[in-house]
């Protein structure tokens, strides 16, 4: 009968944020207020940067995947916290732990890719920019975009599959508003420590090589921008980065302390904190950093705003 108990899982309890009555309504207003920013802020980029023909270039490209990936990585997560919310609920299938996991690592490692190769485009367009359309053509474009989403497809995969072959017992309650990985391992019954192994060697890994890319891309930059003689050239240079700097910065100063940090009881608040952060915040400001800092962006999204009025106009004329 225990094998059985152990087996035939079929939900798990997600705890949220915070367990007083007196918290909940506002904390679905602020995720909820969150969420619509995001999709509407991400998708307002994603149009600019399709309708406009000045933002058909390789950076805008990839701001674009980067946006795609925000909302789908917000949408992992914030709906089923919204619903469950809306239900008086706390519970999650098994089916959709498992899903969830998928997805959150998936979009979470994707992001830490297309902020690598945003890294190396600022690289090629600042040390090589004779060179620039040429070596970032189109068929090199979509390569790397299509190698980052393959690499976190199948490590996602990897450790989804492998939280199937554990066993759960009568605690199923996961300190957390999502299925986050390491949260699931420390309430499993059977051994973890091949998981906890796989996990912390991804982490590594999945860290380390996109954030030494972007450290190289940039110590590299900084060494251009030092060389140029005009302070308005300088000036021109760096803030062409200083958006990316500034999304690194905060994507990274969240998930690195989340994933390489060792599993503790002690520790799940403040784990739960970094979470909303890296899941929701971020995908949130995201928009926002691109948007102020860029007149590109800023310039196609006032036409894109003032089309959509004269239409809105043409149509009730």
């Amino acid at each position: 009968m225990e094998a059985e108990n152990e087996t035939h899982i079929s939900e798990f309890l997600l705890l949220g944020l915070s367990r007083k009555p007196e918290l909940q309504s506002l904390i679905y207003g602020v995720f909820l207020s969150m969420y619509l920013v995001t999709v509407l802020g991400n998708l307002l980029i994603i149009l600019a940067t399709i309708t406009d023909p000045h933002l058909h270039t390789p950076m805008y490209f990839f701001l674009s995947n980067l946006s795609l990936v925000d909302i789908c990585f917000t949408s992992s997560t914030v709906p089923k916290m919204l619903v469950n919310f809306q239900a008086h609920s706390t519970v999650i299938s098994y089916e959709g732990c498992i899903l969830q996991i998928y997805f959150v690592l998936f979009f979470a490692v994707l992001d830490d890719f297309l902020l690598s190769v945003m890294a190396y485009d600022r690289f090629v367009a600042i040390c090589h920019p004779l060179h620039y359309m040429v070596i970032m053509n189109p068929r090199l474009c979509a390569l790397l975009v299509l190698v980052s989403w393959t690499l976190s497809g199948l490590h996602s995969l990897l450790q989804s599959l492998m939280t199937l072959r554990l066993s759960f017992c009568a605690d199923l309650e996961i300190p957390h508003f999502f299925c986050e990985l390491n949260e699931v391992l420390q309430i499993a019954c059977s051994d973890t420590f091949v998981n906890d192994l796989v996990m912390q060697s991804a982490a590594i890994l999945l860290t380390i090589g996109p954030l030494s890319g972007i450290i190289y891309s940039y110590s590299k930059i900084v060494s251009s921008i030092l060389r140029i003689s005009s302070a308005r050239g300088k000036y021109k240079a760096f803030s062409t980065c200083a958006s990316h700097l500034s999304v690194v910065s905060l994507f990274y100063g969240t998930a690195v302390g989340v994933y390489l940090s060792a599993p503790s009881p002690h520790s799940s608040h403040s784990i739960t904190t970094a979470s909303v952060m890296y899941t929701v915040v971020t995908p949130m400001l995201n928009p926002f950093i691109y948007s102020l800092r860029n007149k590109d962006i800023k310039g196609a999204l006032k036409r894109l705003l003032l089309m959509s009025t004269l239409k809105g106009s043409i149509d009730h004329g």
